[in-house]
């Protein structure tokens, strides 16, 4: 039986010519739209040298810009972090009416455009929206700047993290965490020492997801921010801007800041995943 088996998976594993052409298709298709145009980026950005590409880095306004990023970036991060963890334990460990239109709601960001949820921001904390003028009155402004652009990033982002967690809590289900209450655990306890456990992988993966998207966010932010040199302009809208002074080379400067970024939340995204396998291998 064990020699059937064998046989049964060299052949399997046997490079067949179709097999080899969808490879190299592949492999074609991937470089063509995606190592290309990464190459392109990092050539038009030091195309002028080391110096001039540390210069256009260093300059205030895109100083700014990458503070504000990251700054939008990270509370989104915490934020979301947080209430996604939250979510997919309500969602996942308890039945209640209206479940389903909690999680389709939650994950709504993900279909609709960005500049759609900008938007549908300004209607509604805009001087002109529903509740702007009452805040004006109270001495609080929601749009055109640095508050508006974390809000928006962080509605941006906020199903990333309870995506990815949600289904392994429903995986889990409620067995383990009902022994552990039979045995006096708190609600903390359970949580942290039996839930948080089985999801971390996923959360690392989720959040890293959420910041990779959180820094790349261009639509939503292009419509409630201004794009006010030094006050409203992150990255994404640094670059923007850049382009329409013609300093194509600070442009891709920028954008080659923000694609190293998404490199190194490939590659924290890939080890993660190595550890998650070899911790499968070690409970087997």
């Amino acid at each position: 039986m064990s020699q059937a088996n064998d046989r049964c998976r060299r052949v399997s594993y046997r490079t067949t010519p179709g097999r080899l052409f969808l490879t190299v298709a592949g492999g074609g298709l991937g470089a063509l739209l995606i190592l290309l145009p990464v190459a392109a980026v990092f050539h038009h950005a030091l195309r002028d040298g080391w110096p001039a590409y540390l210069d256009h880095l260093a300059h205030a306004s895109t100083v700014h810009a990458i503070q504000l990023s990251l700054s939008a970036a990270g509370t989104a991060l915490l934020v979301n972090t947080v209430f996604g963890l939250s979510a997919a334990w309500l969602a996942s460990k308890f039945e209640f009416r209206g479940r389903n239109l909690l999680v389709s709601v939650i994950e709504l960001p993900l279909s609709l455009s960005p500049i759609i949820i900008g938007s549908a921001f300004l209607f509604v904390f805009g001087m002109q929206g529903l509740f702007g003028p009452w805040l004006a009155e109270r001495g609080v402004k929601l749009v055109f700047n640095p508050t508006a652009i974390v809000i928006v990033t962080t509605i941006v982002t906020a199903p990333f993290v309870f995506k990815q967690v949600l289904p392994l809590m429903q995986a889990q289900g409620r067995s383990a965490e009902e022994t552990a209450a039979t045995l006096g655990a708190s609600g903390g306890t359970m949580f942290f020492r039996v839930t948080l456990p089985g999801v971390k992988w996923a959360l690392i993966y989720g959040m890293s997801l959420c910041f990779a998207r959180a820094l790349g966010e261009f639509g939503s932010v292009a419509v409630v921010s201004g794009s006010v040199r030094g006050r409203t302009n992150t990255m994404a809208l640094q670059i923007e801007l850049l382009f329409n002074d013609r300093s194509q080379t600070g442009a891709f400067a920028v954008a080659s800041l923000l694609t190293w970024l998404a490199i190194l939340t490939l590659g924290v995204k890939t080890w993660m995943e190595r550890l998650e396998s070899r911790d499968m291998e070690t409970r087997e």
